[in-house]
């Protein structure tokens, strides 16, 4: 693609016009793209990514203090290591596809740099701050709702929910397994159901539904903490 269709396409995803278009070209431009530049060298997204990292820290802290008023300090800090972390913030990435849109040299591109997480969540962040410069801190705002807070707003638990999980069954048994088996989907492509178990060293703890397997996962986790807290741990 070229950089207008990149900017087209992504703008449509984001559901955001940039007024200075070279911004979020420098937001989705990795450093390898920049250095196999002869001319015209466009500046990469990596100081961008460092101004995004503190405006989802500032959003994220805002919108758990608000969900959370009952919730401490640490809990809430918990809450946003998780929400922010490099592997929701890549899953985040992938449901807008945004591997597809970045400039990458030719090596990175050949060494997987469209599927790798780091890259991955610090373009997404490198957006943030782009939009920040762009439209200023409403507009972050929304993009951080519409992007990065979705799945969180939908289950509260988010990510912590599995990690939660595991902590809970490592503290009855040390060595205890999880594993997360798909039992079934259905529905058509486009709004699929997913059917998630979670064992316990091959035992079925609990199941849990939702339209991407991870949520799904999520959700049998949750059910799993929510059976642990009100079962005695020697009759698991």
């Amino acid at each position: 693609m070229n950089s207008n269709e990149v900017i087209t396409g992504i703008e449509e995803k984001l559901g955001y016009s940039f007024s200075d278009k070279e911004l979020l070209l420098e937001a989705l431009t990795h450093s390898s793209y920049t250095n196999e530049m002869r001319i015209n060298k466009r500046s990469h997204y990596e100081r961008l990514e460092f101004l995004g990292d503190a405006v989802l820290e500032l959003l994220s802290s805002e919108f758990l203090y608000e969900k959370f008023p009952d919730v401490p300090e640490g809990g809430l800090s918990k809450k946003r290591a998780s929400m922010v972390c490099e592997q929701s913030l890549a899953i985040c990435a992938r449901s807008m596809n945004l591997g597809d849109y970045i400039f990458f040299g030719k090596g990175e591109e050949a060494a997987g740099g469209r599927n790798r997480d780091s890259i991955l969540a610090d373009v997404t962040e490198a957006i943030l701050g782009a939009i920040y410069l762009d439209g200023g801190l409403e507009k972050a705002r929304d993009y951080v709702n519409r992007h990065v807070l979705f799945e969180l707003k939908e289950d509260e638990l988010f990510v912590d929910s599995k990690t939660i999980l595991q902590e809970k069954v490592q503290h009855i048994s040390e060595g205890a397994s999880l594993e997360y088996t798909v039992t079934k989907e259905e529905g058509p492509e486009h709004a699929k159901t997913f059917t998630v178990e979670v064992r316990l060293d091959g035992q079925v703890l609990a199941t849990g539904e939702g339209h991407t397997k991870k949520s799904a996962q999520q959700e049998a986790a949750k059910a799993a903490i929510k059976k642990l807290e009100n079962t005695d741990s020697e009759t698991l």
